[in-house]
Order: C-alpha cells, then structure tokens, then sequence
C-alpha cells in the first residue's frame, strides 16, 4: 500500500468512510476492517448505514414485517443470520423455505418425515441460534444438529434428527434426547417436566469447543443435553412430520454467558 495512503486512511472522515465502503461488497469489508483501528471502530458499528444498506439488499423484506429478527437488534447480526438461514437447496423435496429466507414450511405429505439444514456449519468456537416451531408437533418434532452425512428425508413418521450416529436432537413431542438410533434419557432432568407449547422459543447452544450440545426454553437454559460431539462440522437441522408446520431459525452468534 501507498505509503501516503496509509498515513492518511486513519484520517479519513467516517462521512467519507461512509460513502466508499457503500460500494463495497462484504468480503472488502472484511478486509477493509483489518486496515487500520478507525476503519476498523468504524465497521465495529453494527448499526451504521454501511450495514443497514448491506442489510437491506440482501435480507428478503419478508423478513422484517413481524418479530422475527427481534432477537438480533444490528443490522450487521440480521445480514449474519440471513447467510446462517435454512438451505434451500439441503432440505427434504417435501419442504420449501419461505420467501422471508427464515422459515420451512413442510407441505402436507402422508407418511414422510422431512427436516432441513443450515446454511453454514461448525467446527470451532460457541454458537448459538433460536427455533420456533409454529404450527402443531405431530408425533415427531426434532432439533438439534446433524453433519452433511445425515439423511434429511425418509419415509413414514420416525425420529429422523438422531436415528444415526451423526445427528443429535431433541423431541419436543416427548422429551427424548436421541442419537444413533437411541432414546437418551428425557431432557430436561426434571420430575415432569413440562412438554413445550408452540410458540416458545427454543435456543439450541452448540459449544465446539467442549463438545456440548445443549438447550434454553423461553431462556431459561435446560442443561446440557450431549457431551463428547465428535470432531465434525455441525449444521443446525430440524426433522418434522405435521404437514403445513412451519418453523424458524435465526442464527444469533456466541451465546450470552450467565
């Protein structure tokens, strides 16, 4: 780099800042951000008009006419869980995503249980990212987190999100945990515990580096629910049997300790 262009860069005005990163797409954004400390406190504002524009062209409209982004506040958090969203081209043939990009619906097909995977994986750090399930549960109504290898489509109504051994989750339906095929244990450790009603958000925290997987309900947290994950790339998946059921995710970053 010019040795007068970086003597200067820290110098430049966030209005001017302002107006050269709007032409930039996110990748020089990135990169922009390691030029120097003021470019990079100015790209540290989640809120300022270089996200909100790269927020609005990109998240679907769709997406802000109810409370769904409410849990993510910044511009720069709703574009990231946009990128986090379900795949459209990793779910069941019996499922199409919403034009929000935030939601499945799965179409009322008899005897088929169908889920849908992330966009992105894990395989490092903390994350974490809220579910809503709206519509009824049925007999199968799994969450948690399955790899590329997990099947996301079979027929009749079976606990698909762990029935192998790569896929972990949860049943809303009767509070098992599973995994490779296996029931175990009823999740939270409570004496009867309360089954969930729809509408309660469900915040799944995947921590790679501990190698847990646990739950919060309407943010209380639920304990955790699977140790000893294998060293893998975790994707957030879902299985459902309902048809016409619709269900949310909405990637929200590290998880808030305490």
């Amino acid at each position: 780099m010019d040795e007068d262009l970086i003597e200067y860069a820290p110098n430049i005005p966030d209005n001017v800042l302002e107006l050269i990163f709007s032409y930039l797409k996110l990748q020089d954004l990135r990169n922009c951000a390691l030029v120097c400390k003021s470019w990079n406190r100015f790209l540290c504002d989640e809120n300022n008009e270089v996200w909100r524009a790269q927020c609005l062209q990109k998240v679907p409209p769709e997406a802000f006419k109810n409370d769904l982004l409410s849990v993510v506040p910044s511009y720069k958090a709703k574009l990231r869980a946009f990128f986090h969203a379900w795949n459209p081209f990793d779910c069941s043939r019996h499922v199409y995503i919403k034009p929000n990009g935030f939601t499945l619906h799965r179409n009322p097909v008899a005897q088929s249980t169908d889920g849908s995977r992330g966009k992105i994986g894990f395989k490092h750090g903390r994350h974490a990212w809220e579910v809503r399930w709206e519509g009824p549960l049925g007999t199968v109504a799994v969450v948690g987190i399955a790899t590329k290898d997990a099947a996301i489509q079979c027929h009749g109504y079976y606990a698909l999100l762990g029935a192998d051994d790569q896929s972990w989750g949860w049943n809303l339906v009767d509070n098992l945990l599973l995994h490779n095929g296996d029931a175990h244990g009823i999740y939270p450790l409570l004496n009867n515990a309360p089954k969930y009603k729809v509408g309660e958000r469900i915040r799944v925290i995947l921590d790679c580096d501990d190698n847990t997987l646990s739950f919060e309900k309407n943010y209380e947290f639920l304990g955790v629910a699977f140790t000893d994950l294998p060293d893998k790339i975790f994707y957030p998946t879902v299985a459902a049997v309902y048809g016409n059921t619709e269900i949310s995710m909405v990637y929200l970053g590290p998880p808030l300790d305490g």
